[in-house]
């Protein structure tokens, strides 16, 4: 079975083939696609990941050509962020 292992960070994207036996986790195609040698801080975390973008357990088996989404952690709250944009909003509107 051959699955796709997707990861994104600013300023870089890792989309990576691997071929895993029948009924391997999403785990094992992880680690056999050597996603977390090339993302070492992803190590030792524990990874929040999806399938199709629908949110799956690592230990979920994979079917062939699935696309395994590895989700980065938010950096900002989202209520946070749509606060900061909506004062940017409102200073714009108060400057014209």
């Amino acid at each position: 079975m051959i699955v796709t292992i997707v990861y994104a960070r600013p300023h870089v994207r890792r989309l990576l083939q691997v071929e895993v036996a029948a009924g391997a986790t999403i785990e094992q195609a992880i680690e056999a696609s050597g996603l977390l040698a090339l993302e070492p801080q992803l190590r030792g975390s524990a990874l929040d990941v999806g399938v199709w973008n629908r949110v799956v357990r690592l230990d979920s088996p994979v079917s062939d050509g699935d696309r395994i989404e590895v989700y980065r952690p938010l950096t900002v709250d989202p209520k946070e962020a749509r606060r900061i944009r909506a004062n940017l909003r409102r200073r714009r509107r108060s400057e014209r």
